[in-house]
């Protein structure tokens, strides 16, 4: 049964899976506040209407960036009245390998996926501690799984790590964790279905509905790792 009226707090929320869970979850009955680096994007689904009695409202930040990290929380945590859940899910890719990708896109990735989420992390723990709420971090099966060359895989390895880490330092404080690993997803993180490795793929609602379902279990119930593929993915 879903818990309506938490309070969500969502990283790269303008698009893709954050985009569809935000969506979710303010037509499952929760409020909802996304960032993202765009004040256009984060305009555009904050006029969007849900089909539920949620809301969904956002603020600009780049999880890079510590000081406008720290702003939209706060803003969040005034506009929301505290954090229930939040969902660290802001992350880009780079293309090529690791002999022919490009050392500025990787600086960006890096800083992005694994900074962000530690930056993140530090910053919404104090009103996940104080709600004793959980925290999701979008991983990846490339997170579980070395992908030949791939950079971005070991962003998601690190994730992976940093989600059991953060779960070993705040398991007696009440505060849950998850690390959400989807395998191929139907988002822009591909330029297009030529560039996919697979013939088919998950949707940003199919991960957005397993978000929802992590959050909605009873309380004393902590799942740390959500591995989700489209049926028949090999790898």
């Amino acid at each position: 049964m879903t818990v309506a009226g938490r309070a969500l707090f969502i990283t790269g929320g303008t698009s893709g899976i954050g985009a569809a869970t935000a969506r979710a979850a303010a037509a499952a009955g929760h409020r909802v506040y996304v960032t993202g680096r765009r004040r256009e994007r984060v305009d555009a689904l904050v006029e969007t209407e849900a089909d539920g009695a949620g809301m969904i409202i956002g603020g600009v930040a780049d999880v890079r960036d510590w000081e406008s990290l720290q702003s939209s929380v706060e803003d969040a945590r005034t506009r929301l009245g505290g954090l229930d859940v939040v969902f660290a899910n802001a992350g880009i890719g780079a293309g090529g390998d690791l002999a022919t990708g490009d050392p500025d896109r990787w600086s960006e990735m890096v800083m992005t996926n694994v900074l962000g989420v530690a930056l993140t992390i530090k910053a919404t723990l104090p009103a996940l501690v104080e709600s004793r709420g959980r925290m999701l971090l979008t991983g990846s099966v490339t997170g579980r799984k070395a992908m030949p060359g791939s950079l971005y895989g070991a962003t998601k390895w690190a994730i992976s790590a940093l989600g059991e880490s953060l779960r070993q330092q705040v398991r007696e404080q009440g505060v849950g964790v998850t690390v959400i690993e989807p395998g191929i997803v139907d988002t822009g993180f591909w330029p297009s279905r030529d560039a996919w490795p697979y013939p088919q793929s998950l949707s940003p609602d199919d991960v957005a509905a397993t978000v929802l379902w992590a959050i909605d279990q009873p309380d004393h119930v902590d799942i740390n790792e959500l591995l989700v593929r489209v049926k028949g993915q090999p790898a």
